[in-house]
């Protein structure tokens, strides 16, 4: 068979050895890329403030054990995420309907958002109108985190007196003598409050001077199956007449009484609008 130098049989040889998406001089065809192939990586957006202090208070509480005090860091970094959060970050403003007085004469009802919960800690927000009151109240066991995000209110603490604070409630009787830790006009923006098991103010009292939205973190949370009920107290009626104790140093004490929530106390549930919490 006669094999022709140029043309021909020779093209057809070389036409089956070029790949099938070869151009017409032999060079592969650019294949044209897909929509969306090669682009890069939609980049992943950021966490919100909310989520922030989530992740935050998942390291921090469930890494310091059940009901136990996380260390100063631990504290420190909840903290610094909670003094950063304002009220657009959690889609609150003082002309929304929490804030707004229903009776101009009688005690105005609080709301609670809730952002999440669980064994460990729980978020949320106390939305309290202009006169609107949380009565006198204790944490026990807790470590708690209050950030005012916006508004003015009255707050006054207490802390056991130091002899009293190791000594059984059940074998006590009457009145009890607490320190007065904070007597004062709190005013946003301010620094986040931390109150500890037996000090910084464990037992307190706010009343908004006008609309006050209250974002709190509690570690652990209530629970009256582990010993963390929420106990209510007045300042006792036998010691108004004595009034407060000023002792040597200048500590201030009064002594208080363990009561029933005040009647006009209503405290009523919201569903939260703002972002979500991603709890994976």
């Amino acid at each position: 068979m006669r094999v022709e130098s140029s043309g021909g049989l020779r093209e057809l040889e070389d036409s089956r050895r070029a790949p099938r998406d070869a151009g017409p001089h032999g060079r592969r065809r650019q294949r044209r890329p897909r929509r969306g192939e090669g682009a890069p990586e939609p980049m992943a957006a950021p966490a919100t403030a909310v989520q922030r202090l989530f992740e935050a208070c998942l390291e921090v509480f469930t890494g310091a054990g059940p009901g136990a005090v996380p260390p100063p860091a631990g504290v420190e970094r909840i903290k610094s995420v909670l003094d950063s959060i304002t009220a657009a970050d959690v889609r609150l403003t003082s002309n929304m309907s929490y804030f707004r007085r229903v009776d101009a004469h009688g005690t105005p009802k609080i709301t609670y958002l809730h952002l999440y919960k669980c064994e460990a800690f729980s978020i949320g927000i106390f939305c309290l109108p202009s006169r609107g009151v949380i009565p006198l109240h204790n944490h026990p066991g807790m470590t708690v985190f209050s950030k005012l995000l916006f508004g003015a209110m009255h707050i006054k603490s207490y802390d056991w007196a130091a002899a009293q604070q190791d000594t059984p409630d059940v074998q006590l009787q009457g009145p009890r003598l607490a320190k007065v830790k904070v007597d004062g006009i709190l005013t946003a923006p301010h620094e986040t409050l931390v109150l500890y098991p037996e000090d910084g103010g464990n037992m307190h009292c706010f009343t908004a001077q006008n609309a006050c939205a209250v974002l709190d973190v509690l570690g652990p949370p209530y629970d009256d199956g582990s010993g963390r009920h929420c106990q209510y107290y007045n300042v006792s009626s036998s010691a108004i007449s004595v009034g407060s104790t000023i002792l040597p140093g200048g500590d201030r004490y009064e002594w208080l009484e363990e009561s029933e929530p005040p009647r006009d106390f209503y405290l009523v549930g919201s569903t939260y609008m703002g972002p979500r919490i991603l709890d994976h």
